[in-house]
């Protein structure tokens, strides 16, 4: 099983590339992703997919909300037990 700075890392490093293009200094664990403007609509969906591939889990309709990815902390907490 992954260690959940494991996985914050694997999504940090994924947004950093393919979202923030390199720019890395607004984002630390507890940083709102939404609020700071990092992840609009298309950046949550486009972080799920990525999280859904990368772990194999599946992350329902209901599960889309900020107390499960609202920061890397909380996802990373979220994949965690989604993986069991």
């Amino acid at each position: 099983m992954r260690s959940s700075e494991s996985i914050k890392q694997q999504i940090r490093e994924h947004i950093v590339a393919n979202i923030l293009l390199g720019d890395d200094t607004a984002l630390d664990g507890d940083t709102s992703l939404h609020e700071s403007g990092i992840l609009d609509s298309t950046g949550f969906l486009d972080v799920v997919a990525f999280i859904e591939e990368q772990f194999g889990v599946e992350i329902s309709d209901d599960e889309l909300d900020p107390e499960n990815l609202g920061s890397l902390n909380r996802m990373a907490s979220f994949i965690e037990r989604k993986m069991g």
